[in-house]
């Protein structure tokens, strides 16, 4: 901030110097009057200089800003009007020899008495109308900045708040699928615990980073899958591939889970033949995530799979990738496939 004033200060130095050397920058070497460039240019770029400031760090602020127009005009034309009279004051009394020297010097018939003063006026008017636009760019910029501001402390929030809405989800869930092993196979239930508090160590210390790297992403569903195998049937098949070498890609964190939880709620039977396919692939800074599973439909009063996992995906994905992201999902002969591809950058 400091940086940007002095910059500030600087560029405004070197325009009013270049302004005040302007008579000699255009007079071609030609010899110029001191006075006559004191007189005509140097007093009226003094009071455009003050009607400037005066208006930039004070009237407009009190008074354009704050609806005040009509005392914003008011107080402007007065002060117009008393630099024009200073002005003539100025050279009746201290540049006298100039006007004689002129009348005698130049036959030229001058512009009239009124148009002369509406010259000036409006020379007076044109760094007033500057220093508002300039004003009104500034503040215009600032409301933007924090309109911006607050639009990404907002999505900050509201991604903030899926994320916690996600794990007790995540939890609740794997919490009945251990349930469900603790009479049928206790050394099971038992390891199911133990990969299970692995996977919530990662959730609650890792992923509470915007990004984290794709290959942690894929230790995590591994160990997801792994946890999920043991409460399934031998009639179910699993089938997993993952990227194998590195890849450098950065992503956000558990954007892939709730797929992987919704193929083993609705793609698992405990008498039919059931198989989940799971496929990710990388190309470049693409990913493309694949899962085909068998569709046996939930019962109405079952609500082990309340949907909720499948809604916030959607909706972390509209927030943290937009334009950038496809979803899809087809049925086709009982058979669920969902595609999702994201471009991180």
């Amino acid at each position: 901030m400091y940086k940007n004033q002095k910059i500030t200060v600087l560029s405004h130095l070197l325009v009013w110097l270049t302004l005040f050397c302007l008579p000699y920058l255009l007079s071609y070497g030609q010899e110029q009057e001191i006075n006559r460039v004191i007189a005509h240019f140097w007093i009226p770029l003094v009071f455009s200089a003050i009607i400037f400031y005066f208006n930039y760090f004070v009237l407009i602020d009190r008074f354009l800003f704050s609806k005040k127009t009509t005392l914003f005009i008011v107080i402007n034309v007065l002060i117009i009007i008393t630099f024009l009279f200073l002005k003539e004051s100025i050279e009746d009394n201290f540049f006298k020899e100039i006007i004689k020297k002129r009348i005698k010097t130049d036959d030229r018939v001058g512009p009239p008495f009124k148009m002369a003063i509406y010259i000036q006026m409006l020379s007076y008017m044109a760094p007033l109308f500057f220093s508002i636009a300039l004003k009104s760019t500034k503040r215009w910029v600032k409301t933007e900045a924090e309109r911006k501001e607050a639009i990404n402390f907002k999505l900050k929030s509201e991604l903030q708040h899926l994320h916690y809405q996600l794990q007790p989800h995540f939890f609740f869930n794997s919490l009945n699928n251990i349930y469900s092993l603790v009479d049928v196979s206790p050394d099971q239930a038992k390891s199911s615990i133990h990969s299970l508090s692995k996977l919530m160590r990662y959730m609650l210390y890792e992923t509470n980073l915007e990004i984290v790297p794709l290959s942690k992403e894929i230790d995590f569903l591994k160990k997801y899958v792994d946890l999920m195998k043991l409460r399934v049937s031998d009639k179910t098949s699993v089938t997993c591939n993952f990227p194998s070498e590195e890849t450098g890609i950065q992503i956000a964190p558990l954007l892939f889970i709730s797929l992987i939880e919704n193929a083993f709620k609705h793609g698992v039977s405990a008498t039919k033949e059931s198989q989940i396919k799971i496929n990710m692939s990388c190309n470049n800074a693409t990913v493309l995530f694949t899962v085909e599973n068998n569709n046996f439909p939930k019962k109405t009063d079952d609500k082990s799979g309340s949907g909720i996992g499948l809604k916030n995906l959607e909706k972390r994905l509209e927030l943290l990738y937009p334009n950038r992201f496809k979803f899809k999902s087809s049925l086709k002969d009982d058979c669920f496939l969902v595609t999702l591809t994201i471009k991180t950058n």
